[in-house]
């Protein structure tokens, strides 16, 4: 049995399904692309489904957020680690010298490229369930709403909307440091409130404001 058979807890029938989901294009023209575009679809459609079933008062948009945790490249290169898939990867000589067996983007995509051979090695059903049991920490780990995923530029528009508050303003006062490090300065008004703080982008240090902005809303009686 193939440790990665073993890992997933399933035995491929057509061993060929399992060769094609772990060669990278560097390696042979027989690559895993087109099964990484199937297993994608694959697991926006079981985790969609999941996350549907068990997250019954989420409303629509939160629950795309909530998705968007287990499907992130992130969660998948997770979900490879735990496979070791790194070790089972087919690479050109040209990816293996520059590291692409621990490449983020490569983990991915196989993990993806793993779940449509295990569809097109057996059917939905099954694919289902070791997909599911893939994912299973990513799963158990999301939070009961989204609020916890949203920003907290958007946690803090929502809250202020949702009172009848002015919409915060962002401007930058400061920037420092070389091209190559620098740092902004952002200040963010809403009514009475301000607040100021500094980032290594302006988006970051955006966000950095707006959560000191809604933490003094909240202290508000």
């Amino acid at each position: 049995m193939h440790p990665i058979e073993k890992a997933l807890g399933y035995t491929f029938r057509d061993p060929d399904h399992l060769t094609r989901a772990l060669t990278h294009r560097s390696h042979s023209a027989k690559h895993n692309e087109r099964l990484e575009y199937l297993g994608d679809a694959l697991l926006e459609t079981i985790s969609s489904i999941w996350i549907y079933n068990n997250r019954p008062a989420v409303p629509e948009g939160d629950l795309t957020r909530l998705r968007a945790t287990i499907v992130k490249e992130d969660s998948l290169v997770g979900v490879a680690r735990r496979l070791n898939l790194g070790e089972h990867l087919r690479l050109g000589s040209g990816e293996l010298k520059t590291g692409g067996a621990r490449r983020a983007s490569i983990l991915a995509d196989a993990v993806e490229a793993l779940i449509a051979a295990v569809y097109l090695d057996s059917d939905y059903a099954t694919c289902e369930s070791v997909t599911l049991a893939l994912i299973a920490p990513e799963l158990v780990a999301l939070p009961q709403t989204a609020t916890p995923l949203k920003d907290p530029k958007t946690q803090l528009q929502e809250h202020l909307q949702g009172r009848g508050l002015p919409l915060p303003d962002y401007q930058i006062i400061g920037e420092s440091g070389p091209e190559h490090a620098r740092e902004f300065q952002i200040r963010a008004t809403s009514g009475e409130y301000i607040a100021e703080a500094r980032g290594s982008s302006r988006k970051k240090a955006e966000q950095q404001a707006a959560a000191a902005l809604l933490a003094q809303y909240r202290k508000k009686p």
